[in-house]
């Protein structure tokens, strides 16, 4: 493990793993860079696997100033590594917290990224759930601060992890464990100031429809939250492409991570061979040839 120094001088823990083209993993907020282990031993013959653990997550330096968190400081920080490792660009994979930061950092830096994928993110987006997410963000940074281990059971059977817990008990019950050794000021910040405070992914529909980076959306169909936020995503991001993964939750890497590893293979192997292209506009049309309705149709549709 080595350490990479954010512009404020927080330090961040990085490994670093294989050789080739770099692959940039970012993690969710219950989870750590533990969490991309079978991500990084399948990748590492092909790609140089970077993961790190945000500020807050120790080893990581955990800032007790608010002002020190937050998700303009989450893309400084995976810059921070890039720059640190000497690395110009790399393929981004971000799982919830974490997608939301390669959502930005693709907006934000599009020269540093060869392609972003947005896994399990989206939850608190929708127009309906912004008023109730903010105050649930709020809610788990006053858990997390008051008694950890009550926090961690709690975030860890909720309804998203369900589907984690019945394939792998086993993996479920070591992901609530670290998660039970958090350290409460980090989480409690981690919640209050990043996640409570991040914008709607509906509310950047107009750069995303503007970006030319490759995208991969991938989605538990389990996972309530984030499903009708990845197809807003697929229909706005001219050059997405969206894998539903079934019977999957929001821990979808973990849960599955075969068939994460399968699909994020796929496209990496189509961006690296120069084969991924924007949506074709004529699949935009609605219809199933293509014809315009001619006047009884159009009137019986009104």
């Amino acid at each position: 493990m080595t350490t990479v120094t954010a512009p404020d001088g927080t330090r961040l823990a990085v490994e670093v793993e294989g050789s080739g083209p770099p692959l940039l993993f970012l993690h969710e907020v219950a989870g750590d860079l533990h969490d991309w282990r079978a991500q990084a031993a399948h990748f590492a013959d092909r790609y140089t696997c970077v993961r790190y653990n945000a500020r807050g997550y120790p080893p990581s330096d955990v800032p007790a100033d608010p002002d020190r968190y937050g998700q303009h400081i989450a893309v400084r920080d995976a810059l921070a590594v890039l720059d640190g490792l000497g690395l110009d660009a790399a393929h981004v994979v971000g799982s919830s917290m974490g997608g939301f930061c390669a959502v930005h950092l693709m907006l934000e830096h599009p020269e540093r990224c060869l392609s972003a994928t947005v896994a399990g993110a989206g939850y608190g987006s929708a127009p309906h759930q912004r008023t109730g997410f903010t105050e649930e963000a709020r809610t788990a940074a006053r858990m997390f601060r008051e008694d950890v281990r009550a926090a961690a059971d709690a975030y860890q059977n909720g309804p998203t992890r369900v589907q984690y817990r019945l394939k792998d008990p086993d993996g479920w019950r070591s992901f609530g464990d670290r998660l039970a050794r958090r350290d409460p000021i980090g989480m409690s910040l981690t919640f209050s100031q990043v996640l409570a405070e991040r914008p709607s992914l509906y509310d950047l529909r107009d750069r995303l429809a503007a970006t030319r980076t490759p995208v991969l959306l991938v989605v538990g169909d389990e996972d309530d939250g984030c499903l009708d936020v990845k197809i807003m995503l697929k229909r706005t991001i001219p050059g997405a492409a969206l894998a539903v993964l079934p019977r999957t939750g929001h821990t979808l890497n973990l849960e599955e991570p075969a068939a994460f590893n399968a699909v994020l293979e796929d496209f990496l192997d189509k961006v690296t061979g120069g084969r991924w292209a924007p949506r074709d506009p004529a699949t935009l049309g609605r219809g199933l040839v293509g014809m315009t309705p001619g006047p009884s149709e159009t009137k019986e549709s009104q």
